[in-house]
């Protein structure tokens, strides 16, 4: 609940400053964030409703199978947002607005801080259950939006080139559709009962 919360402010700032600033990196790390609202909320109802159908005793299926299906839903979703990222970020390439490096580089900073503060929220060692692994590679794929951010960004300025905050989002994008791929896999076995 917590993370869901933290998240979503930060999403909302995250994106007001990415369109404010021009910044395309620190507005696909918003966007990210905005998918990580949807994930993470559906990974926390995900745990609400194991936790009431296994009390009431009337499932008799795999509640297992409830968090995995989660999981599976969370990783499709960042999938999309990977390459809505990626669509946006080629696109800024070839057209560069100015960009307000300062603004856009402290709030991708306090979106990394946020990031670190839900990895350990988040952080377990139950590599089985899909559903928290999907919300905290959530978490570690926004860590790593916000980091390209602020390296892109400040590349950018410091140099006066400004497609590499595009170039920062472009790589973010192709990092989030390896580990949503991953998770899709991993997920859809539990689903598909396979080895």
């Amino acid at each position: 609940m917590w993370v869901v919360i933290i998240t979503a402010v930060t999403m909302v700032v995250e994106i007001v400053f990415g369109l404010t600033t021009k910044s395309m990196a620190l507005l696909a790390d918003g966007i990210h964030m905005g998918s990580h609202v949807l994930a993470i909320g559906l990974s926390w109802i995900a745990y609400i409703i194991v936790r009431k159908v296994t009390t009431r005793g009337t499932f008799q299926g795999d509640s297992g199978k409830i968090l995995s299906l989660s999981g599976f839903s969370s990783a499709f979703m960042l999938l999309i947002f990977a390459f809505v990222i990626l669509g946006g970020a080629i696109q800024r390439l070839f057209h560069h607005p100015v960009i307000q490096y300062g603004d856009a580089i402290l709030v991708a900073i306090i979106g990394l801080a946020v990031n670190i503060v839900c990895a350990f929220l988040l952080h377990d060692h139950d590599h089985t259950d899909h559903n928290l692994k999907a919300a905290y590679i959530h978490v570690l794929a926004d860590a790593l939006t916000s980091v390209t951010a602020i390296v892109g960004l400040t590349a950018a300025m410091i140099w006066n080139i400004p497609w590499l905050d595009a170039l920062g989002a472009i790589i973010s994008s192709f990092v989030i559709l390896r580990w949503s791929v991953g998770l899709l896999k991993d997920s859809g076995k539990v689903l598909l009962d396979l080895k």
